[in-house]
């Protein structure tokens, strides 16, 4: 290992750094804080799972290195509330991580989609990303600095069976960054959009049912291009930490697909060309 690879593993590659990350009592954001912290930023966890975020942090020493904060990420006050704690706390904001999201209810089929449901899977997916951004770059554009992160979906780059509000509010994130890209960048400011293929986080989980962890990681694993590894939530954090960080100082309005190559395939033909001589 190089001289500069160790060095470059041994840093903090966040010292100094505010990162406010919602949905992070949970799942991706979770993994997030705690890789955040361990590479020297000041996180606020911000989510509605108050029990869990609260527990997080009195994992750590101090509210000097996490704190916590309720967040609805579809009331504009509580959002608001979020970034001005942020800065209020710990001075300032140069990371906004809008992880918070839900799949909402396993239906496939358009004729079975329920308006309300689909209505609430783009409040907080989308509406919640917008509200986030929209109140980070109320404080990074004074900065003339910031980065702004969103996690997204595999489903932003090829279509799969997956519910329709989910897959609408996904592409919609991307867009929403790309467009902040282009708006915010004489600022100084990053955006960059993080879409996983299936990691088995608790929302996942919930979608799943009865399947456990392990199971579902199992499904996820038979249906990927890349064998011999399970994609986890520490790998999804591992990119937001790349993105957030000075590595990436030139890095701005990617779609960051986190697929081990799934987005590239389609299995369809071969799969038939197997049923066909086997």
């Amino acid at each position: 290992m190089s001289s500069a690879l160790s060095a470059t593993l041994a840093a903090k590659r966040l010292e100094g750094k505010v990162a406010l990350i919602t949905g992070g009592a949970s799942g991706i954001g979770e993994s997030t804080a705690r890789l955040f912290v361990k590479h020297g930023a000041k996180v606020l966890i911000a989510d509605v799972q108050d029990d869990l975020g609260q527990s997080i942090c009195q994992e750590f020493d101090s509210q000097e290195t996490i704190s916590y904060v309720h967040c609805d990420v579809t009331c504009d006050s509580d959002v608001q509330n979020a970034v001005d704690t942020a800065v209020s706390r710990y001075g300032k904001l140069d990371i906004m991580f809008n992880n918070a999201g839900i799949s909402g209810k396993p239906e496939e089929k358009i004729l079975a989609t329920e308006n309300e449901d689909f209505k609430k899977v783009l409040d907080v997916n989308i509406f919640g990303a917008f509200l986030g951004a929209k109140h980070a770059a109320r404080v990074m554009i004074p900065a003339k600095k910031g980065c702004i992160l969103f996690t997204s979906s595999i489903v932003s780059v090829c279509c799969t069976d997956c519910p329709y509000a989910y897959i609408a509010s996904k592409y919609a994130v991307v867009g929403l960054a790309k467009n902040l890209c282009v708006e915010l960048g004489q600022y100084g400011i990053r955006v960059n959009s993080i879409s996983p293929f299936g990691v088995a986080t608790p929302m996942v989980k919930s979608a799943f049912g009865i399947l456990g962890k392990k199971e579902i990681e199992e499904l996820v694993s038979s249906a990927a291009n890349l064998k011999g590894v399970v994609l986890e939530a520490d790998d999804i954090a591992q990119a937001a930490l790349y993105l957030a960080s000075d590595e990436s100082k030139y890095i701005s309005g990617i779609n960051l697909a986190v697929d081990g190559g799934y987005s590239l395939t389609n299995p369809s033909f071969s799969m038939a060309m197997k049923s066909l001589f086997s």
